[in-house]
């Protein structure tokens, strides 16, 4: 299939799948990102496809609306891509991608093995910083029934992904975790 043409297909599928998340993680978060990281690849190369796939993909089933589930966007990109004859070996390095770009807490590092890996999540992280990013964060807190503030309730530096997906802190807390 013709990629740009897949591209536009998948713009469809994830403005129609999330076009009613409330989070913050939003089609415009993702057409944020996607158009950030499309810049960051003029400027320093990479492979444009995946970075578009990955860029679209991202969040499309983020495992904090998923019971914890990693795989659910993994599953649900590949599926789509493969779908619509996408070729295995781009299929393979967008799914890489979005594995490794996740925020995984404050002490955690991701090992990012790819040039597209740290232009999509850098692309991510700028979207997270500014007013956007600040509206951002409260509205994925309010979304997760988490407090504002709670003074009795301290930050957290996460040691282990798994300690990040289980603590339950306040939106405030997040701004220093991250």
């Amino acid at each position: 299939m013709d990629k740009n043409l897949l591209i536009q297909l998948t713009v469809d599928f994830v403005k129609e799948k999330l076009r009613t998340d409330y989070s913050g993680h939003d089609w415009w978060h993702i057409w944020r990102v996607y158009n950030l990281a499309c810049y960051i690849q003029k400027k320093e190369g990479g492979d444009l496809a995946i970075i578009q796939f990955a860029a679209l993909m991202h969040d499309i089933a983020d495992w904090k609306f998923n019971g914890g589930d990693e795989t659910v966007g993994i599953g649900i990109t590949e599926k789509w891509l493969l779908d619509n004859n996408c070729e295995v070996s781009i299929v393979k390095k967008v799914c890489a991608v979005i594995n490794e770009i996740s925020f995984k807490g404050a002490k955690t590092t991701s090992k990012l093995t790819s040039l597209e890996s740290k232009i999509v999540q850098d692309a991510d992280k700028l979207d997270a910083i500014g007013a956007i990013g600040i509206a951002r964060t409260f509205a994925f807190g309010g979304v997760m029934e988490r407090l504002i503030y709670d003074p009795s309730m301290r930050p957290i530096e996460h040691q282990t992904f798994q300690q990040y997906k289980n603590s339950k802190s306040t939106t405030i807390n997040h701004f220093y975790e991250k």
